[in-house]
This record gives structure tokens, C-alpha cells and sequence, in this order.
């Protein structure tokens, strides 16, 4: 119960269409398990409530609401419902980002639209709900932000604005840290690496009219550790340990899981 009593905020808590457990949805599940109550935040309500009755099928405590991060009243919203319910917020945990999904593309081919459409889910979205929740917590004396970037932030990844997007979520995440140490608020975030979830494996195997199992062997083979792609359990579990007190001395760390990719490459 390392969470036990804490309000959490997991936003992207539904997933993509596919097989297995997305980032999001393990995170909330994970969060809850471990005493927290959970709300449970998605453009996709009915992805988000799917999640939030897993959880309270398992005897936690969690709810669903609509909340679009290229909407800063969405995400208001999702912030003050959170602080009403339960009076108190102490984990936000960013967790939406989109690449091939979100018509990303190499240099030569991105567009203005698409670009600007990365940008506003996976950056503006994370650093709107940050400047909501921030006055709760710096009120609170206390806090853990977890966002999710990715390994893409220091490898060689082939499309622009993900890339981009998610090295700069990992300087915005050392910002937030530094300037809100005093109020005893911590921010940290999670670099992936090759993940075996529906976004990354579904969405490639659409958007390249390949079978599933070849996607996963052809992200596996890139894997040092194992020669096996991770899961969205294990995002999760390195999640619960940034947002619990174990983790109370970490602040303004880029923790890498990824099965010793960047190790590989650097």
C-alpha cells in the first residue's frame, strides 16, 4: 500500500485498440492496487471508465472523466473535479503522447498540421495539466509528477516530432522540478523503450499492414535485455516507485526503461 490514502490524477488512463495493457491503463490499475484513489482521465470516456471499473472490480476506488489535453479547460476541469471529490491532489502522472498515430513523419514529409498536432498533445498537453495542479500541491507542501517521455528523447528515432516532443518533456520535467523543490514537490519522468503495448505494436502493424507478430519480433530483435520488449507493468511499477515516498529524495531524473536500449546505442 505505497500509495495508501493518496489522490491521483492519470491522464491518458484508457488505451488504443489492440492487444494487451496500454501505459496508462496499467499505471491507474497499479496506482490504485497500491491504495490510491484514482481519476482516471481520457479523450476516450468510455476507454476511461473501462478502466476505472477494472479497478473497482478489484475493490479500489477510482472514476472516470473526459478530459482532451489540447484542451486547457478540459484539463482544468479534470483537475478541479479531482480536487473536489477528494480535497487533496498528490500524483499527477502524464501519460498521453502520440507519433505514427498522430500523423507524424520524417523530416521531409511532416507537415505544419501535424507537427502542431504532436506538439499540442504530447507537450502542451503535459505542461497545461502541470499548471493546474501546481498551485494545489504547492499549497499542500507536496506532490509527485510523473510524465512519460520516451527513449526517443536520446536515441536515433526516425520521425520529428515525437522525437522533439519527448526531449522536451524531459527539460520541462527538470524545470518543474527545480522551481518547485521548496514547496517539497518532486517531478520526474519515464523514458520507455520498445513497449509491447496496443499504441506501439497495434498502431505499427496498421499503419504498415504488417501481421502483429512480425512487429513484435522486429521491435524485440532491438532489445538488449532478453531480446524481449517491455510492458506497459513495467512503466507502471517504475511509476509507483517515482510517485511513492520511497522515491522522496528523486527529483528531476529521466529514468530510462528500456532494457538497456540506450546503453546500446550511447
Amino acid at each position: 500500500m505505497r500509495l495508501k490514502d493518496r489522490i491521483a490524477i492519470v491522464v491518458g488512463a484508457g488505451q488504443s485498440p489492440g492487444e494487451g495493457t496500454g501505459n496508462g491503463r496499467a499505471t491507474a490499475i497499479t496506482f490504485a492496487r497500491e491504495g490510491a484513489k484514482v481519476l482516471c482521465a481520457d479523450h476516450n470516456l468510455e476507454s476511461a471508465r473501462e478502466t476505472a471499473a477494472m479497478i473497482t472490480a478489484q475493490g479500489g476506488i477510482a472514476e472516470a472523466i473526459r478530459a482532451d489535453v489540447t484542451s486547457e479547460a478540459d484539463l482544468k476541469a479534470m483537475v478541479a473535479d479531482a480536487h473536489g471529490r477528494w480535497g487533496r491532489i498528490d500524483v499527477l502522472h502524464n501519460n498521453v503522447g502520440v507519433s505514427l498515430s498522430g500523423g507524424d513523419a520524417v523530416l521531409t514529409e511532416i507537415t505544419e498540421e501535424n507537427f502542431d498536432r504532436c506538439v499540442a498533445i504530447n507537450l502542451r498537453g503535459t505542461i497545461m495539466a502541470c499548471k493546474h495542479v501546481i498551485p494545489i500541491m504547492r499549497a499542500q507542501k507536496s506532490g509527485s509528477i510523473v510524465s512519460i517521455s520516451s527513449i526517443a528523447a536520446w536515441i536515433d528515432y526516425p520521425y520529428v516530432a515525437y522525437k522533439a516532443t519527448k526531449a522536451a518533456m524531459v527539460a520541462f520535467t527538470e524545470q518543474l522540478a527545480i522551481q518547485n523543490a521548496p514547496y517539497g514537490i518532486r517531478a520526474n519522468a519515464i523514458l520507455p523503450g520498445l513497449m509491447n503495448t496496443p499504441m506501439a505494436v497495434d498502431t505499427r502493424a496498421r499503419t504498415f499492414n504488417k501481421p502483429r507478430a512480425v512487429v513484435e519480433a522486429e521491435r524485440d530483435a532491438h532489445v538488449p535485455l532478453r531480446g524481449k520488449m517491455g510492458t506497459a507493468w513495467d512503466v507502471a511499477n517504475a511509476a509507483l516507485f517515482l510517485a511513492s515516498d520511497e522515491a522522496g529524495f528523486i527529483t528531476g531524473v529521466a529514468l530510462a526503461v528500456d532494457g538497456g536500449q540506450a546503453v546500446k546505442v550511447g
